[in-house]
């Protein structure tokens, strides 16, 4: 796959949107009118993006932090502000008509089903948008109903759906003219779980048997570690991980935390071991209650095995348990905006 044209590639790409910064209130408002002020916002910050085809890739990040600017930077929606982007060799905001043959897209909190008519007209409509021959639009409609089991809803107006139901119709309309690339927009918000296992097989069966290509932006961890086996990670604008998703614990993960059950109540433990501890950088030492203390530690730095040899003669203990982080740990930090991104003291990482 490496070896294959990147089917997406992005060099520097940079979007800024200017701002009003108005004082509230009437006076407020009529100050602004006088003497506008604006402020200029960096959404996306100079990042470079490659994606071959037949990856799936999931682009994850808080609230704010250039997900959606991305996105919209390569559909075409948006203009850069700075730098390059290309989509099957196009620039999408150029050509934004043959960039839309390029994709389709599922938002999880929007539709593109025409809302009053039946959904079996809105694919027909689609067929027309796309321009497609009868045949193939027979071909990949017969297709799409059978494998998402669309039959009992195509003479139902799309406002009569359920959401499961609306999300497997949206989902058809998005592939039926066979795009080679398909981003998906929390696809699965929503969904129970029935529905979601689906969605997500269905997503599995495109990828393994016609090499689509899927962007995917959730806060469904599920939906991450079942879609994609690569992550890129972006905070501030800036892409701060770009791998595999089983190495984000070896990149992130390096907080550990030692919990420690005690033989006797021992209310000052954590001052016991605070001071047994002397000394050693990046350990933190708290007491959830008088048999137990947790020790989080910089596995960078210091060693669970070092940590344990010096609590061992001052702590009386009878149990050790070493938690590892995990990826949905380290996503739920992201997303909270406690990730932190410093290496260890003297590390060239």
């Amino acid at each position: 796959m490496p070896d294959s044209e990147p089917i997406i590639r992005a060099s520097g790409l940079t979007k800024r949107f200017r701002r009003a910064v108005r004082p509230p209130g009437l006076r407020g408002a009529l100050k602004h009118l006088v003497r506008p002020r604006y402020e200029t916002l960096t959404a996306v910050d100079a990042i470079d993006l490659t994606i071959h085809p037949g990856e799936s890739v999931a682009y994850v990040g808080p609230n704010g932090a250039g997900k959606s600017t991305t996105i919209k930077l390569l559909t075409g929606i948006l203009v850069p502000s700075e730098g390059e982007v290309s989509v099957r060799g196009i620039a999408p905001w150029q050509h934004r008509i043959d960039n839309a043959f390029n994709m389709g897209v599922v938002f999880g909190q929007r539709t593109q089903l025409w809302w009053d008519i039946p959904v079996v007209e809105s694919f027909r409509l689609l067929g027309d948008i796309y321009q497609l021959d009868a045949a193939t639009y027979i071909r990949t409609f017969d297709d799409l109903v059978e494998v998402l089991d669309l039959q009992p809803l195509l003479a139902v107006p799309a406002r009569q759906l359920s959401l499961g139901q609306r999300m497997r119709c949206d989902l058809a309309a998005s592939l039926i003219h066979s795009p080679p690339i398909l981003y998906l927009d929390e696809p699965s918000i929503g969904l129970d779980v029935s529905v979601k296992a689906r969605f997500r097989e269905f997503i599995r069966a495109m990828h393994r048997e016609r090499g689509l290509t899927v962007m995917l932006t959730s806060h469904d961890l599920g939906d991450i570690e079942e879609l994609c086996e690569r992550m890129v990670m972006i905070d501030k604008g800036h892409i701060v991980y770009d791998g595999a998703l089983t190495e984000i614990t070896n990149r992130f993960g390096w907080e550990r935390t030692l919990a420690l059950t005690l033989s006797d109540p021992t209310p000052d433990a954590d001052t016991i071991a605070t001071g047994a501890l002397d000394g050693r950088s990046g350990v933190r030492v708290t007491q959830p209650t008088d048999t137990t203390l947790t020790i989080t530690y910089d596995g960078r730095i210091v060693t669970s095995g070092e940590l344990i040899r010096d609590l061992a003669i001052s702590v009386p203990m009878t149990d050790v348990d070493i938690q590892e982080p995990s990826a949905e740990s380290i996503i739920r930090h992201l997303y909270e905006g406690t990730l932190r991104f410093d290496d260890a003291p003297g590390s060239d990482a």
